[in-house]
């Protein structure tokens, strides 16, 4: 059987990616947390293993369990196979991965890491289109790490897979950063 991943931030967008077959699932067990490392500048968002917790993220097939342009894409991650965490309604079962920063790669004493607005804008986007203004809700209600900064790279975005928001989305996304009770900086910050 085909073995498939579970995408978790921007992998839910499927304007990110050329991966079909997709379908939502849940991770149970899990959380996602921003991290950072020394290999980046800015965070990343990862997931740890959380008892009693849940994360809802997309699928999607990997044909012929070809994992080398995706792990060429996530880069600084590494598979970590979560089969059996993953509640979802295909029959039989695949064989399942996430993507998750090493936890002996992180580095708690690291302050100057930020967020990317444009990578949060596509990750936000991608759990709308996929969970509805829900799912976006859900997003940054199971994310941990929102004292870390977000830096506002809109007008020139950072991030290479940013696609362009309307103004509404912009809003909406705006007003959750708030309700999180993140802190954006302006682009030169």
């Amino acid at each position: 059987m085909t073995p498939h991943f579970f995408g978790f931030g921007s992998l839910v967008n499927t304007a990110t990616h050329v991966y079909g077959n997709t379908r939502p699932a849940r991770l149970e067990g899990w959380r996602r947390t921003w991290v950072r490392t020394p290999d980046r500048s800015m965070a990343f968002l990862s997931v740890m293993p959380a008892p009693g917790h849940v994360i809802e993220g997309l699928l999607a097939a990997v044909p012929n369990g070809d994992w080398a342009a995706l792990d060429e894409r996530e880069t600084g991650y590494v598979r970590v196979d979560v089969t059996p965490q993953v509640a979802h309604d295909m029959a039989p079962a695949p064989q399942i991965s996430l993507y998750q920063v090493p936890e002996e790669s992180h580095d708690r004493n690291a302050r100057d890491h930020k967020i990317l607005l444009s990578y949060l804008d596509v990750v936000l986007r991608g759990y709308r289109e996929v969970f509805g203004d829900a799912g976006a809700e859900a997003f940054m209600a199971t994310t941990d790490g929102w004292d870390t900064p977000i830096l506002n790279d809109r007008a020139t975005p950072y991030y290479p897979r940013h696609q362009v928001m309307t103004p509404d989305e912009h809003a909406l996304h705006d007003a959750l950063i708030a309700e999180a009770g993140a802190r954006v900086l302006a682009g030169g910050e």
